[in-house]
């Protein structure tokens, strides 16, 4: 693990082997992290957080209590997270947090807002600047305010070539895996 001094590091984080903590990040005393992961200048990790292998934070990014990602997830820079639904400075709600979940290798684009309570797909896109205010499928693309889907991506990171419902299957023109989309739902199948 490497830890720029500027960091601080709570005691009784747990951060796994490989991680690489830089400028001015804080990393709260409940976090668990996994191996493999990088949080870039300025980041916040709360207590009730779990982050696991091979996680990117890009710079500017706080992750709050009940935020949860999964392996191989991707901030982008200044993406937000919140965690209560109906904040006010002068109600307090820390009981009213609700869970947001990231899946496994998703893209949370650059400036993009994750509203609590949603849960984004496996291998989800979303958009820089978009809005997350429900549920995203696996492999989904989302762009907008509020964000709506506009298509599908590979677990590469490449466009798949299919209608947004019905039936259908791709290949990714990026690695050649295949994908089959059949009730609303796209899987990996190769």
């Amino acid at each position: 693990m490497t830890v720029h001094p500027t960091a601080i590091v709570d005691e009784g984080a747990v951060i796994g082997e490989g991680t690489r903590v830089w400028h001015w990040v804080h990393i709260s005393a409940g976090a668990v992290i996994g191996k493999g992961c990088s949080f870039g200048q300025n980041v916040y990790v709360g207590n009730r957080v779990t982050i696991g292998d091979n996680v990117k934070v890009q710079n500017n990014v706080s992750i709050y209590d009940d935020v949860h990602l999964q392996d191989d997830v991707f901030c982008g820079p200044s993406m937000v997270f919140t965690n209560v639904y109906n904040p006010r400075s002068a109600v307090s709600r820390k009981d009213e947090y609700r869970k947001t979940l990231i899946r496994k290798g998703a893209t949370l684009g650059a400036n993009c807002t994750i509203v609590c309570g949603s849960t984004v797909g496996a291998g989800a896109f979303v958009g820089a600047g978009a809005v997350i205010n429900r549920d995203v499928p696996d492999y989904a693309l989302m762009v907008g305010v509020p964000a709506r889907q506009v298509g599908w991506m590979s677990a590469f990171g490449e466009r798949l070539d299919l209608p947004l419902s019905g039936e259908g299957e791709a290949v990714c023109p990026g690695d050649g895996s295949r994908y089959r989309l059949e009730g609303g739902t796209v899987t990996r199948i190769g």
